[in-house]
């Protein structure tokens, strides 16, 4: 068991090292020491790239070290007891919203001393961190607990795979990549959209995204706890992912700039559907499975991130501006919403037992 004091700290650590991760994509717009020692170095080499070239190797550096994420999660799903884990998903969900909220800012600021200058601070943030938490981070599993490691587990697929041997984790990985391929129509076309369909300047676009992260800051660190005490995972995600449906169809039947305002406070509710699945999915893996757990939740995502804005972007060019086949911009919206049906009604059909199961060997 890891000492009151430092589990304080690995938190903190853990916690820090969301916020850093999302301040740093603002800003250009981890095992978890590795992936921020990966991120520092990348924003190291991205400052002082003298080519193009260079650009791609340091971010070749972050993709293969950017497990900073997946690995938070099951860092936090060790150190957690199970009914305690949404709130404490919830909280890497509020540090992910003070980033989002800080990095554009900050880079903006920083912007205008030189365009390297984020950079810089983006490294100097990560390695700093990384110092940090080599002196505080304990290791959350005891070696007895500690599974070998193999290479063929080590790949998006294999991490996928591994849920093959729990049907109900099945249903789950389906309803969050649907999850994930829905919400990725926000930030492929929000630009897009806003600036399209209501006029917005690059500033009024801005300050929209800022709007999100405050609010998102607020409902994942103040009300993901509250609301799965009151309603319990199943129903809180289950509540959460009807308003993902209902509020992707209000911004596309939304007329009026200041609509948008109104549906980012009642569309914050849908970011409790994570932290409530993925603490479900965490009670029916053992304590030596929740790295591998977090990691194919990770792929779900990435694998959604690929195909996600390549739809949503499609989608908006097909229905909006010269050429469109019939003037409707919100379209990648109404997609969005049928993706969040589906993945509700999937939700609804999978067994209802909550009782633990554990993975086959």
């Amino acid at each position: 068991m890891t000492p009151p004091i430092a589990g304080r700290h690995a938190q903190t650590f853990v916690l820090i090292t969301v916020l850093l991760d999302m301040i740093g994509l603002g800003i250009i717009i981890p095992v978890l020491l590795i992936s921020i020692a990966g991120l520092g170095i990348d924003y190291a080499v991205t400052s002082l790239a003298p080519t193009i070239a260079w650009l791609f190797f340091g971010r070749l550096i972050a993709g293969i070290c950017g497990a900073s994420y997946s690995t938070a999660n099951a860092f936090i799903a060790d150190i957690t007891p199970p009914q305690d884990r949404a709130k404490a998903f919830g909280m890497i969900g509020a540090a992910f919203g003070i980033g989002f909220t800080i990095g554009p800012a900050l880079g903006g600021f920083l912007g205008t001393f030189g365009d390297r200058v984020p950079f810089y601070a983006a490294a100097v943030l990560s390695l700093a961190n990384f110092v940090y938490g080599w002196f505080v981070l304990p290791e959350t599993l005891p070696p007895e607990k500690r599974r070998p490691f193999q290479l063929v587990r080590a790949n998006p697929l294999g991490a996928l795979i591994a849920l093959r041997h729990q049907p109900v984790l099945v249903w789950f990985a389906l309803v969050l990549f649907l999850h994930f391929l829905a919400t990725n129509v926000y930030p492929a076309i929000w630009a897009y959209y806003t600036s399209y369909r209501y006029g917005w300047s690059e500033w009024e676009i801005g300050i929209s995204l800022a709007f999100f992260g405050i609010i998102t800051a607020i409902v994942q660190g103040g009300m993901v706890g509250p609301f799965i005490a009151r309603f319990g995972e199943r129903m809180a995600a289950q509540i959460s992912l009807a308003v993902e449906c209902v509020i992707a169809v209000g911004y596309a039947l939304a007329t009026k700039g200041w609509m948008i305002y109104a549906l980012l406070v009642i569309g914050a509710l849908q970011g409790i559907a994570l932290p409530a699945i993925n603490a479900l999915m965490t009670h029916r893996v053992e304590e030596d499975a929740q790295g591998e757990l977090q990691g194919a939740i990770s792929s779900l995502m990435g694998i959604a991130s690929i195909f996600g804005p390549a739809l949503a972007t499609q989608l908006f060019g097909a229905f909006a501006g010269q050429g469109a086949y019939i003037e409707l911009p919100g379209m990648p919206f109404y997609v969005a919403a049928a993706l969040c049906g589906v993945a509700y009604w999937l939700f609804l059909a999978m067994p209802k037992s909550d009782k633990t199961l554990q993975p086959k060997r």
